[in-house]
């Protein structure tokens, strides 16, 4: 049976690269990368992680369906390392403004989830333990999130909380 290992924390905390060293153990790896490169900014951290990985992984670029890119995945796939949940919750919420369309995309990916085609590791930012935001749209993307979050951690098969670099496994 596929294991679907969750990776949060806070941002900065080491997250990707933990998804990295967990992803290191497997020969073929598939990187979903969520991130859309909206300003120069980004790219340039798009870029760094690119870097990052190097020649380690095949990456599919999948912002808004990620089900799409576990559909098409190459045969011989260990492990699927998606970053991030977050970013993908900040598409969702960005591109479709419908509540239905969101949740309907939510609920295909779960059900990838449940029975994986292989391991996967998922990394999001834990975005709940901050203030609470100051407007409607903000904290409408941050209840989207955690609840996102706790979909996934609940189907989990391992749990990890990364603060300030150092791992705490949670499941």
């Amino acid at each position: 049976m596929s294991k679907v290992m969750y990776v949060t924390g806070g941002a900065r905390s080491g997250k990707s690269t933990f998804a990295l060293q967990l992803a290191a153990d497997y020969r073929n790896r598939v990187f979903v990368a969520t991130a859309e490169p909206f300003d120069d900014e980004m790219q340039h951290r798009i870029g760094r992680h690119q870097e990052e990985r190097s020649n380690r992984f095949m990456t599919l670029e999948e912002p808004l369906f990620p089900q799409r890119a576990f559909r098409n995945l190459p045969l011989g796939t260990d492990v699927v390392l998606f970053d991030c949940l977050t970013m993908w919750t900040r598409n969702l919420t960005h591109h479709l403004e419908d509540h239905r369309a969101i949740d309907e995309q939510i609920t295909h990916f779960l059900d990838v989830l449940q029975k994986p085609p292989c391991d996967v590791i998922l990394v999001s930012k834990e975005i709940g333990m901050g203030d609470l935001p100051d407007s409607a749209i903000s904290r409408q993307f941050r209840d989207a999130a955690g609840m996102i979050n706790q979909k996934v951690a609940a189907i989990a098969t391992e749990a990890w909380l990364l603060c300030s670099g150092l791992s705490v496994r949670l499941k």
